[in-house]
């Protein structure tokens, strides 16, 4: 029988009679991925439709199908070739999107205007329901994301909102759907205003954003909103201010490019490769394993075997450490800057994260990097201790944003990492905005200490990890996919240790006195 199969039917068998968490501690799992199938020729009919609404322009498309080409071929159907050549020098790359690219762009409006002679300084909220130009756009082989921002008032017969500032939309389109096991997953209340239009879709508030769930042309799409729900006030976003804003954005959707590709497959699990090599020091608890007491209404963490990515460690050198920056004098097995490493994914917050059995956590991971040595001959300061992308990446982050977030866009992934911490204006000075492109390893800044102000929590890095599901970007425990990633920068492979037994008396959902402020939703507040 295959080496393969072997070893997952033997940690299924595991986890079955040892319900622990890392139950077969000698594998990590990479995640399982569905692949979707576009219905190009429903996408070729709907722009059809919408291109004959300015017939001046019609005849600058060729419907007809090019049969002696394969249907996964772009040529197959020029039509979406002379879109893509139109729409890309406003959404850079937009022909790399296997799947349909639906954006708040009335692409038949603009071309027909560009026809009669507009200056190529027209005013694009014009054709774009007023939203103003894309803050953010990226297109690869696994769909595409855009970030669109509306003023406040602007938008004739928009209603009045206390909000003060521009209200961010994001839109999200993918090929790619991670599979998570989603107690949460697939509820919603249907929209009426927009039923006939999206019959499908669902609205839900889910971790931090109002959402708006639909599939179009076989591919599924979601809208979202950072809101809270809650009264109105003008520096946070109630999402009942949200609602109209994302509906606006919703009936302005048109076809604006993407392009056929090769069909995909699913992807299988399978088991995660690492070094073969034991390391002579590195010791971590099981995923799961947090911090007795520390986790939210009396529970406890949440075990995931996943490394739901292949990275480079995010922190420049080892050694670094994975602890808690906020329980950590609950640990029972040594200070915080040592070995065993211990997961706090779920760790007590008021963030809602529906992988954690409370519903509430941490959204990531706290590390710290290791002290520098008393004979350091290589000019080590604790001060600027170097993060490092993950990964070759896009970055999402607008100015003053306190955090930075990476994109993958593959023909295998599609997956965020999040980096919390670093000085806001520091990023701004060193150009860390939306769009641009990172290389692995690259350094991208310096741990630090930086939570809502300077010195507002404790020099470590914040890190975390979201993939797109059908509800749309979603919190994973990245812990797993840590540990991988530290075992592949020093070459050895760690020793699970525990789980680490915890006092029954102290009370779970208590927070520490550092923690139980007010958090707010925004980025930054309490992680």
């Amino acid at each position: 029988m295959n080496r393969k199969v072997v070893s997952f039917v033997s940690c299924w068998l595991a986890a079955l009679l040892l319900p622990l968490p890392g139950a077969c501690a000698d594998e990590f799992r990479t995640p399982s991925i569905s692949a979707m199938r576009v219905e190009w020729r429903a996408v070729l009919e709907q722009l059809r439709q919408e291109i004959n609404a300015q017939p001046a322009i019609a005849q600058s498309f060729t419907f007809a199908r090019q049969r002696r080409v394969p249907a996964s071929d772009p040529r197959s159907m020029p039509a979406l070739v002379q879109l893509n050549a139109m729409t890309s020098t406003i959404f850079p790359g937009i022909a790399r999107s296997p799947v349909p690219v639906l954006l708040p762009f009335d692409t038949a409006s603009y071309l027909d205007a560009r026809q009669r002679g507009a200056p190529d300084s027209l005013s694009l909220q014009r054709y774009q329901a007023d939203f103003r130009p894309a803050d953010f756009f990226d297109a690869g082989a696994a769909g595409y994301d855009a970030v669109f921002s509306l003023e406040p008032g602007a938008g004739d017969g928009m209603p009045q909102r206390t909000y003060a500032k521009p209200v961010e939309v994001q839109i999200s389109g993918s090929i790619l759907v991670y599979d998570l096991v989603d107690r949460l997953g697939g509820k919603g209340e249907a929209v009426k205003p927009l039923a006939a239009q999206f019959p499908d879709m669902r609205r839900f508030i889910r971790e931090g954003y109002v959402r708006y769930a639909f599939s179009r042309f076989g591919i599924p799409y979601v809208v979202s909103i950072q809101c809270l729900d809650s009264a109105t006030r003008p520096k946070r976003l109630a999402c009942r201010e949200a609602y109209p804003v994302a509906e606006r954005f919703l009936k302005a959707l048109r076809i604006t490019g993407g392009q056929p590709s090769r069909p995909r497959n699913d992807i299988a699990s399978d088991v995660a490769e690492r070094p073969a090599a034991p390391s002579p020091d590195f010791t971590y608890h099981p995923s799961g394993d947090i911090i007795a007491n520390s986790g939210g209404r009396k529970q406890g963490g949440h075990a995931d075997i996943t490394a739901y990515s292949q990275i480079r460690f995010p922190l420049e050198k080892a050694p670094a450490f994975a602890h808690s920056q906020s329980f950590a004098k609950r640990k029972s097995d040594g200070p915080a800057d040592s070995y065993p490493w211990q997961d706090n994914f779920c760790e007590a917050r008021s963030f809602e994260v529906g992988q954690c059995a409370s519903g509430f956590g941490h959204q990531g991971q706290d590390i710290r990097p290791g002290a520098c040595p008393a004979d350091s001959k290589d000019g080590c300061d604790p001060k600027q201790q170097a993060i490092v992308a993950v990964r070759d990446s896009i970055v999402i982050r607008s100015p003053q944003q306190q955090a930075a977030t990476l994109q993958v866009n593959t023909t295998t992934e599609h997956v965020r990492f999040r980096y919390m911490h670093m000085n806001p204006s520091v990023m701004d000075a060193e150009g860390l905005l939306n769009g641009r492109g990172v290389a692995e390893g690259e350094k991208i800044g310096v741990v630090s200490n930086y939570l809502d102000h300077p010195n507002g929590t404790s020099r470590h890095l914040h890190f975390d990890v979201q993939v797109f599901t059908r509800d749309g970007w979603l919190w994973v425990n990245p812990y797993t996919t840590l540990v991988s990633a530290y075992e592949r920068l020093i070459r050895g492979r760690g020793r699970e240790i525990g789980p680490e037994p915890g006092p029954a008396a102290a009370v779970a959902h208590a927070l520490p006195d550092d923690v139980a402020h007010h958090i707010d939703i925004q980025e930054g507040g309490g992680n």
